[in-house]
C-alpha cells in the first residue's frame, strides 16, 4: 500500500504529537464515545458538541447549514430590492457563513483541547490508560527527579488541582514524595487538571513494583506513605552542623525524616512489648504495673504499707488508743486526728520491723527510744 493511500492522521494523534504535549496519552475513541465517561463535562466546556465532533473527526451536520443558507438568500433578495440603485455590494451568504465559521473555529479548537484534557484526566485512571502511562514511565518518558539524594528516580506528571486553569502540570517523585516544575518551559502551558490529583497515588498503588524504595523487601507504598531510607542534605560550616535555630539553618527537615526500619511503626507490637516488660516486675506490683504509670504505682505501694501498719496497730492496741510503748509524758501529745495517727502508726510499724531483726533480743529496750524519736 502506497503512502498516498494511507488514512489521514486523527485529531487525537495530532494533538499528542504537538510540542509540549509529550506527557499526554492517546485516549481511545471507544472511551470517548461512551457517554458514561463524559458525565458532567458538558457544563464545563463551551461549544461542547462541536468540540466533541472535532476530537472524534466527525463532520459537522449539514442540515443546519442548508437552513442558514436559505435564510441568508432570502435576506439578500430583500436587500437587493430595497437598495436598488446603491453603489455597494454586500457579501453574499457563502462569504458570511465562511467568516462566521472561521471566527468560531478558534473557539471550537480551544474547547476541544480543554475537553480532551478533562477526558484525559479520567482516561489515565482507567485500566488501559494507566497501563499506557506505565509504559511511558518505565521508558523514562517523563524525566527524572532533580533532587540529588533521590538518585535519578523517575518522576510522574500530576496535577495539584482538578479544576482547569489553576495550576500547571507538576512532576511527582516517588522517592522524596515531592513535586517539581518541569525542567523545560514548553510544559508550562499544560494545565495540571488534565492529569488530576488522583493519578499519582493510584499509579503506584496499581504498580507497587515500580516504586524505587524497598524496606526489608517490602514495597513501602503497601504499608504507609513516606517510608524508606532517605538521604537529607545537612548544611555545615567548617565541618560544624548549622543549628536549626539559626537564620540560615535548615527548615522543615522533619518533612523528609523517615524511619530506616518499618518495624518502628508497629505501634501494637511496641505496646505489647512494654506491657510484657511491666509484667516482669515482682508479683505484688506486677499486675498493677501493667496498667499504671510509675507515679501511680509508687502511690499504690505507699498506701499499701500504711494500711498494713494501721491494721497492726488496731489489732495490737485497740481502736484509737495510743500505743503502749509511747512514753507517759508524750501520751498527751498523741494525735487525735485519724490522718495523723495513720501516718505515725505507719512510721512506727516500719521502725518495729527494723528493730525486730536486731540480734540477741536487744530490741526490747531500744524500741521505746526509737518510737519517741530518741527519748530515753
Amino acid at each position: 500500500m502506497s503512502s498516498s493511500s494511507q488514512a489521514p492522521e486523527s485529531w487525537i494523534s495530532a494533538f499528542c504529537s504537538l510540542v509540549g504535549h509529550e506527557y499526554f496519552a492517546e485516549v481511545s475513541e471507544d472511551f470517548i464515545e461512551d457517554d458514561f465517561n463524559l458525565t458532567g463535562l458538558q457544563s464545563q466546556v463551551p461549544m461542547y458538541k462541536e468540540a466533541l465532533e472535532m476530537i472524534l473527526d466527525v463532520e459537522p451536520e449539514d442540515l443546519s447549514d442548508e437552513e442558514d443558507e436559505n435564510e441568508d438568500e432570502d435576506e439578500d433578495e430583500d436587500d437587493m430590492d430595497q437598495d436598488g440603485e446603491r453603489g455597494y455590494r454586500r457579501p453574499d451568504a457563502a462569504e458570511r457563513r465562511h467568516l462566521r465559521m472561521a471566527s468560531d473555529l478558534s473557539v471550537i479548537e480551544s474547547s476541544a483541547e480543554m475537553l480532551y484534557g478533562l477526558i484525559h484526566q479520567r482516561f489515565i485512571t482507567s485500566r488501559p490508560g494507566i497501563q499506557q502511562m506505565a509504559e511511558k514511565y518505565e521508558l523514562g518518558h517523563f524525566g527524572h527527579c532533580p533532587r540529588v539524594h533521590c538518585g535519578g528516580a523517575k518522576v510522574l506528571p500530576v496535577g495539584c488541582s482538578d479544576i482547569p486553569g489553576q495550576e500547571t502540570v507538576k512532576l511527582f517523585c516517588p522517592s522524596c514524595l515531592d513535586v517539581y516544575n518541569p525542567p523545560n518551559s514548553r510544559f508550562q502551558a499544560v494545565d495540571g487538571a488534565f492529569f488530576g490529583t488522583t493519578f499519582g497515588c493510584l499509579f503506584f498503588m496499581t504498580f507497587p513494583e515500580l516504586d524505587p524504595d524497598m524496606i526489608n523487601g517490602v514495597a513501602p507504598r503497601n504499608l504507609a506513605p513516606g517510608l524508606g531510607l532517605g538521604n537529607i542534605y545537612e548544611p555545615r560550616i567548617y565541618g560544624f552542623r548549622v543549628s536549626e535555630f539559626a537564620k540560615t539553618g535548615p527548615r522543615m527537615k522533619w518533612l523528609r525524616s523517615r524511619p530506616a526500619d518499618v518495624n518502628e511503626l508497629d505501634e501494637c507490637r511496641i505496646w505489647a512489648e512494654n506491657q510484657e516488660a511491666a509484667l516482669q516486675l515482682p508479683t505484688d506490683v506486677g499486675a498493677a504495673a501493667a496498667d499504671l504509670p510509675d507515679s501511680e504505682m509508687a502511690d499504690e505501694a505507699i498506701a499499701g504499707d500504711n494500711g498494713e501498719a494501721e491494721d497492726e496497730d488496731m489489732d495490737r492496741y485497740g481502736r484509737g488508743e495510743p500505743p503502749g510503748n509511747v512514753a507517759p509524758d508524750s501520751r498527751a501529745a498523741y494525735p487525735t486526728d485519724a490522718t495523723q495517727r495513720k501516718k505515725q502508726s505507719s512510721a512506727q510499724g516500719r521502725r518495729r520491723d527494723r528493730h525486730d531483726v536486731l540480734p540477741n533480743g536487744q530490741g526490747s529496750g531500744g524500741g521505746t527510744a526509737l518510737s519517741v524519736g530518741g527519748a530515753g
